[in-house]
């Protein structure tokens, strides 16, 4: 017999539907009084995948903080913490920026490696470093420390690779859909291009290769209210949308 809610469970999570958003309205008003509701939030992005998400995210951040001027900072960036350093931007999306900046956890998610339609080694149900002995990796054009898959499984077992880059998600599966090499990428960046078959998507490693996400701050701007609730923002609508994320607390 299926298991539900009694009567009185269920009109207390009607009511609990009801009350919590005005909770939070609540308190992101009292914030606004306390602190002021202007701001500027200059986002800077480590991970460029992240774009396939983040336009939602902004779009509710714009509706629950009008008078927030929130802005991606153009162009390409190779080491976005710089940015921060430097003053050019007042948020990074990314990897943990260390003990310089107030960082805030986001997921954990899962890293696949793109391949084309019948690739030589589609027939494997998990990859392992030397099946990638000779391939061509096509990433983004960033220093190999911040590759998860050059950095954890092909520098440390000594695999010999090729390695090609474009600065799009899009050029990236292209290149891969054609032959010219593989990809490593989150499920999210490629669930689309693999559930119509464009390419094959398989596993890293017994466990799989899986990265951390964060937003970095500097120090000045951890206790901003609206810094906050962008975070929350980006917790609550990936966990909502992203199939095969983990929340890190």
């Amino acid at each position: 017999m299926p298991i539900g809610f009694t009567a009185t469970g269920a009109r207390l999570l009607r009511l609990a539907d009801t009350l919590l958003p005005e909770i939070e309205q609540a308190e992101r008003e009292v914030a606004r009084l306390s602190q002021g509701d202007h701001g500027q939030l200059r986002v800077a992005l480590e991970c460029h995948t992240c774009f396939d998400w983040l336009m939602p995210v902004m779009d509710e951040f714009r509706r629950r903080w009008p008078d927030v001027e929130i802005d991606l900072v153009s162009g390409f960036h190779s080491e976005p913490a710089e940015l921060l350093r430097g003053g050019g931007a007042d948020l990074v999306i990314g990897a943990s920026r260390g003990s310089d900046y107030a960082t805030f956890p986001l997921f954990r998610f899962e890293i696949l490696v793109a391949m084309a339609q019948k690739h030589k080694l589609q027939g494997l149900r998990r990859l392992a470093a030397a099946d990638f002995e000779g391939e061509t990796l096509i990433t983004y054009p960033v220093p190999e420390s911040r590759i998860d898959l050059i950095r954890e499984v092909l520098r440390p077992a000594g695999i010999a690779f090729e390695r090609r880059s474009a600065e799009l998600t899009v050029a990236i599966l292209q290149l891969v859909a054609s032959r010219r090499g593989v990809a490593a990428l989150p499920n999210w960046a490629i669930k689309n291009y693999v559930d119509f078959d464009y390419v094959i998507a398989k596993p890293v490693g017994e466990h799989g290769l899986w990265s951390d996400l964060f937003v970095s701050v500097p120090p000045a701007l951890a206790q901003k209210a609206y810094v906050l609730d962008f975070v929350n923002v980006i917790r609550e609508q990936c966990a909502a949308t992203l199939d095969g994320i983990k929340l890190l607390s």
